[in-house]
């Protein structure tokens, strides 16, 4: 299976999983009062979302390359990531406002043992499904899908932040469900933010890391006849670059012998994961 049909079918797993736990979560919650167990509902909510807005971006992203779109569709992941990234900001505020709200009008939750059970069975099937989702995601080099493993694991320690808050609740200190619910709003917003931080970079062609180009330049410099290399700059397509290398060489060579160099070069950098497409100009030096 191919990297978008793996993306596809752990997206869709994760929309089965997230809606038979928000419903879940959110009934126990209401009925028995429990902000942190609202507040994870609503987080469960948020990844239903999450893994829609994944399928429908990789949906987008494996379109294959078109007139109007020679390099195709990848930076539509980060488009519906960054949707993602505003959802998750405003659930979060709303959580952190009921919150609040339930520890200043000192609201106690009712105790239940389907509190306890849906919190274990959470931190079970989101352990299982982050144990699964982060292998996959390694072993195809899938940024997406080791994304939505951080957010499976995310979510063990939500729940079990919530599974806390339950228990000490059943001790009369009633505030601790209010605290917890506070801690996991603060915990969805800031999620929110990485992900908009991670699309923006794309988005706004932010160029690669130093660790990837010094591994770049280390394999240009690799290859005979080149004199220095003057530049090279990345522009995300998705989650691949293009690179643009700038190299110069020995003003005496032949133009045929130039080409050559840039052949290798290209060929030679094409065999990074990372590198869609690179594009090599000589200079003499």
């Amino acid at each position: 299976m191919d990297r978008y049909g793996l993306t596809q079918r752990i997206s869709l797993l994760g929309i089965a999983a997230n809606i038979l736990l928000l419903v879940s979560k959110l009934i126990i919650g209401f009925v028995s009062r429990s902000q942190a167990m609202i507040a994870d509902g609503f987080n469960s909510a948020g990844d239903v979302f999450a893994s829609v807005m994944t399928y429908a971006g990789n949906k987008i992203a494996s379109k294959p390359v078109d007139e109007n779109h020679p390099y195709g569709h990848g930076k539509a992941e980060y488009i519906f990531s960054m949707i993602i990234s505003f959802s998750l900001v405003l659930v979060g505020l709303s959580i952190l406002r009921n919150s609040i709200l339930s520890i200043i009008k000192k609201q106690e939750f009712l105790f239940s043992w389907w509190l306890v059970g849906i919190a274990i069975g959470t931190i079970i099937i989101k352990l299982t499904l982050f144990l699964y989702t982060n292998s996959a995601g390694k072993e195809e080099d899938n940024l997406l899908i080791l994304a939505n493993s951080e957010d499976h694991r995310n979510d063990v320690f939500v729940t079990a932040s919530t599974l806390l808050g339950i228990v000490l609740g059943t001790f009369g200190i009633y505030w601790v469900d209010g605290v917890v619910g506070i801690g996991i709003a603060i915990w969805i917003a800031f999620t929110g933010y990485r992900i908009f931080r991670s699309s923006f970079r794309v988005l706004m062609d932010t160029n690669m890391d130093t660790a990837f180009e010094k591994d770049v330049k280390t394999a240009i410099h690799s290859i005979n006849g080149i004199d220095h290399v003057d530049s090279v700059i990345a522009k995300p397509v998705g989650v691949r670059y293009i690179l643009i290398v700038k190299v110069s060489v020995s003003g005496n060579m032949t133009v045929n012998e130039s080409h050559s160099i840039a052949g290798q070069i290209r060929e030679k950098l094409k065999d990074f994961k990372k590198v869609e497409d690179v594009v090599v100009h000589i200079n003499p030096a």
